[in-house]
């Protein structure tokens, strides 16, 4: 067997139907599948991932969440990578810019597991936490908030995520979310601008847009 799949081997005769189970959802049940995934930036530093299934990403690292790494420019900041799979955002931030400080949280169980071995095996330090949204962070405040939010979550899900993380920021803290323009991004980067009252479009690339509002006093 390859050493970049490594299965559990279940014959799984007895489970429901779960060919369509979204990566947003607590405990996923299906088979646990590992690639090995490799990220390569513009500046030619490279990191490897461990990437499971029934998590975003399983079978590549995205195109968006790439063009949100490479324009986001970090010195110290307090950083939360929210929704964050199983860590290749904030990881790969904070191995960039090793003087920020990094927390990062995911619904999926699964997700943060990986979150945590991914961090170990990049030699990161990190406060990784499960949860849905906020809820992990409840007294926490940062200076720099980053997502590839899950559009499959729906718009309620994705204004909840813009409002709490305004909440969640300091004075002049920063969000910034990347998505397909066309494909719910429109809509957060609206949301954005009712919310925070600014709202600009840092980069664009293959109908890729990142997105970022400051909040104001």
């Amino acid at each position: 067997m390859s050493k970049e799949l490594i299965s559990s081997k279940s014959k799984q005769k007895n489970r429901p139907n779960i060919e369509f189970e979204h990566y947003y959802t607590e405990n996923p049940t299906s088979e646990l599948i590992v690639r090995n995934l490799s990220l390569r930036l513009k500046n030619g530093h490279q990191y490897i991932f461990k990437a499971p299934s029934g998590v975003y990403g399983k079978k590549r690292i995205d195109k968006a969440s790439i063009l949100l790494i490479e324009n986001v420019k970090l010195t110290n900041e307090k950083v939360l990578d929210i929704g964050c799979g199983y860590g290749v955002i904030g990881i790969t931030l904070k191995k960039e810019f090793p003087g920020i400080n990094l927390y990062m949280s995911d619904i999926n169980i699964r997700a943060v597991d990986f979150s945590k071995i991914n961090s170990k095996n990049n030699n990161v330090e990190a406060v990784i936490k499960q949860g849905n949204l906020f809820e992990p962070w409840e007294h926490e405040m940062f200076e720099i908030i980053v997502s590839n939010p899950p559009i499959v979550a729906g718009k309620e899900v994705l204004k909840t995520l813009i409002k709490d993380s305004k909440e969640h920021l300091n004075s002049n803290g920063k969000l910034f979310l990347v998505a397909y323009h066309n494909k719910g991004g429109s809509s957060l980067e609206l949301h954005m601008k009712e919310v925070f009252g600014n709202v600009i479009e840092l980069e664009k690339s293959g109908g890729i847009r990142v997105y970022m509002s400051i909040k104001r006093d």
